[in-house]
């Protein structure tokens, strides 16, 4: 048996592989390098987290974003958005260099097997067995639609996760529903890209971020506001640096912290793409879509002012609604097993341990999911750091290769050092 079997080959699992590797584990790494990134985000768009730090981890700290862009001539700097295209790359340069093969195969069910799990993978060879299983299943099973769109025909709307390309968009009015950077972003490209978008949302008002400080600044205005991985400002500071403290927060207060740390809001760099260019109603929620006899979709909206509904008439709607963690949609995991996980209460996501451990013995599980347990920087690259080297340390423990060291000043010393590299790169 296999000590770990890696499930998805995204920055999480591309990190755990990297430090279950060079921890001497023997491991498998299944899936498609970056997948979510090369297949369903359209050209154009650009990295919202600074490329300081973005970087996948290896346990050297070698193989960062800024050691890829230093070698072939590109720019990686502090308060400039980089391509999401440079960042795909990056990933497919850090997978090669993995001392391992990512094994391009769709996993399509883990099983209780033995004293471990049986890896099934949809290409007809026999199942992988495995002592110890890491789950890092990105964020597109937890794509979360409004169910007024739900009985929608697939040709009349779709999540923003669904396309990688809006050129089709060429000519036709489209609804973005959303007020964040993906809706934002997507509506923005969607102009560019010849369409007539418009976006629909809840919110009173769209929320810019402002253009970063520098990252050598003053002493006072260090105090004042420190740089983090998720932004400045010492909340931001305290997601990134600490999430093993969060892990200690009551659980309604992990949960809440989760899901409205950090909402949505639009890059600064983003602003003058959109504002006089694309149409933005705001203080609209959606009650009911239906499909139009002459073609297009019938958006049925209320004003939350209370001040009357309208009929929004559109030739498609994108829902840029962001994603939710549900054990639910994870239907590669055993029904069985799924239905016994312990969850974090108020959420269907995994209870965890400090070593990111499930309730089943041996079956760790890796980004969105983990928020409502370790925070707001699981939602994001720079959260890799913290869960590699957690997650494989809790896969040695198990294993019975060695303990791990748990207190929170281990933790603490594993994410400063993921920030000074980054910072050093």
């Amino acid at each position: 048996m296999h000590d770990l079997v890696v499930v998805g080959a995204g920055p999480y699992g591309l990190s755990i592989a990297a430090h279950a590797a060079a921890a001497g584990l023997d491991v498998r790494v299944l899936g498609r390098p970056m997948a979510s990134w090369r297949d369903h985000m359209p050209p154009g768009m650009f990295l919202k987290s600074e490329p300081w730090a973005s970087s996948l981890s290896d346990p050297a700290g070698a193989d960062t974003l800024a050691a890829y862009c230093a070698g072939r001539g590109l720019r990686a700097a502090h308060g400039e958005p980089l391509p999401i295209d440079t960042f795909t790359r990056y990933g497919l340069w850090f997978a090669d260099r993995l001392p391992l093969p990512v094994e391009e195969r769709t996993v399509t069910a883990v099983r209780p097997w033995a004293d471990g799990f049986r890896v099934e993978t949809g290409d007809g060879r026999p199942p992988l067995p495995a002592h110890n299983v890491a789950l890092a299943a990105g964020v597109l099973p937890f794509a979360s639609l409004p169910g007024a769109l739900a009985g929608l025909p697939a040709g009349l709307a779709g999540h923003s996760s669904d396309h990688g390309d809006l050129a089709r968009f060429a000519g036709m009015d489209v609804t973005v529903i959303g007020a964040g950077q993906a809706a934002l972003e997507t509506a923005a490209l969607l102009a560019e890209a010849g369409a007539r978008p418009t976006v629909v949302a809840r919110a009173d008002a769209v929320c810019w971020n402002t253009p970063p400080q520098p990252l050598r600044r003053g002493p006072a205005a260090a105090l004042r506001a420190p740089h983090s991985g998720l932004g400045a400002g010492w909340s931001n500071w305290a997601w990134a640096q600490l999430p093993w403290a969060v892990r200690r927060l009551p659980a309604g207060t992990r949960a809440r912290v989760a899901a409205t740390a950090l909402g949505p809001a639009g890059a600064w760099w983003l602003r003058e793409r959109l504002e006089g260019v694309v149409p933005v109603r705001l203080g609209r929620r959606l009650l009911r879509a239906e499909a139009l006899p002459g073609g297009g979709v019938g958006l049925d909206v209320a004003m939350r002012d209370g001040s009357g509904r309208e009929v929004i008439r559109t030739g498609y709607v994108i829902a840029a609604t962001g994603f939710v963690p549900d054990l639910r949609r994870l239907r590669l995991l055993d029904p069985a097993l799924r239905e016994q996980l312990r969850t974090v209460r108020g959420t269907r996501a995994p209870a965890l341990s400090a070593c990111f451990e499930s309730s089943w013995p041996g079956l760790f599980f890796a980004g969105l999911l983990t928020a409502p347990v370790f925070g707001p920087a699981m939602r994001f690259v720079h959260g890799v750091t913290f869960t590699a080297d957690r997650l494989t340390r809790g896969v040695r423990h198990r294993l019975g290769a060695a303990s791990p060291r748990l207190p929170g000043q281990g933790a603490g010393r594993g994410a400063d050092r993921a920030g000074r590299t980054r910072a050093a790169g």
